[in-house]
């Protein structure tokens, strides 16, 4: 086998191997009850481990309803609070859109947002990926 050939098997291998996963940087910000009605599921109940997220993810309609997503927080936005985070993360079902985020920015049901962090701050740097 040429060397040529030996060098696109292992390349390849490689590339099979890498794990592909892409993580956001973004900002969450926490919201209130009652979390029902929702816009993606009306009167019917997700539970409390939910988000709101900018409606540039709901690009087609409803096509972000039910979304599962990550979500870990990486700091406060005041950089002296050295102890925002909890070092967990939490996985959120979309539930709606939340008016006047940005793009970079999901709504928290205060209990998925107190699991990352400490609720009282009521915004932090999170990274999220869809799961």
């Amino acid at each position: 086998m040429s060397l040529g050939t030996k060098l696109l098997i292992l390349i390849s291998m490689v590339v099979c191997l890498t794990s592909v996963a892409h993580a956001l940087n973004a900002m969450a910000i926490v919201y209130s009850p009652p979390y029902v009605p929702s816009l993606c599921f009306g009167t019917q109940d997700q539970g409390t481990m939910i988000a709101k997220a900018h409606s540039g993810l709901f690009a087609n309609g409803i096509a972000s309803c039910g979304r599962r997503f990550r979500v870990r927080c990486l700091s406060g936005t005041n950089k002296a609070i050295r102890d925002a985070c909890t070092g967990n993360s939490v996985d959120v079902t979309v539930v709606g859109t939340c008016s006047g985020c940005a793009m970079n920015e999901l709504q928290l049901s205060e209990e998925s947002f107190g699991k990352i962090a400490r609720l009282a701050l009521g915004r932090v740097n999170i990274e999220y990926e869809q799961i």
